[in-house]
């Protein structure tokens, strides 16, 4: 058994309407499923991002596992590979996200790496990554 590729990440958030209105604008597009808990508040929206349609879950912290509620922004970062690092993280930041991880370049090789928090409390990594454009370009071969 190993690991065949990324498929859901879960971000939380008290407000799910708010996190997703501010995920579908930065985005550009609405999250393809949604759904109320028992309240009739959103409980769960979801968008599927990218090239091959990684799923991007929101949450309600009225489910968040107790052990991570006490835990502040941080632990495993994913990062989405991003064109235009620098123009994607000043966007964010105008978006009202803080700076995690500035833009950081990892060795010579042209893998570079940011992360902000966005408004929720939520580590977003975004990065540029040679090997997930040649991955795609191979596949599109």
């Amino acid at each position: 058994m190993s690991l065949r590729g990324f498929s859901t990440i879960s971000f939380w958030a008290d407000d799910v309407e708010a996190a997703a209105a501010w995920y579908q604008d930065f985005l550009g597009f609405e999250p393809y499923f949604r759904r109320p808990g028992p309240d009739g508040r959103l409980a769960y929206a979801e968008f599927r991002v990218g090239d091959y349609q990684h799923e991007l879950g929101i949450i309600s912290n009225r489910f968040r596992p107790p052990a991570e509620s006490a835990n502040p922004p941080g632990g495993a970062i994913m990062y989405w590979h991003v064109d235009g690092l620098e123009a994607t993280m000043e966007r964010l930041l105008a978006m009202g996200a803080t700076e995690h991880q500035p833009v950081t370049p990892r060795g010579d090789s042209g893998f570079v790496t940011a992360s902000v928090v966005d408004p929720f409390g939520n580590v977003l990594g975004v990065m540029s990554n040679p090997h997930y454009l040649e991955i795609l370009a191979a596949k599109q071969a």
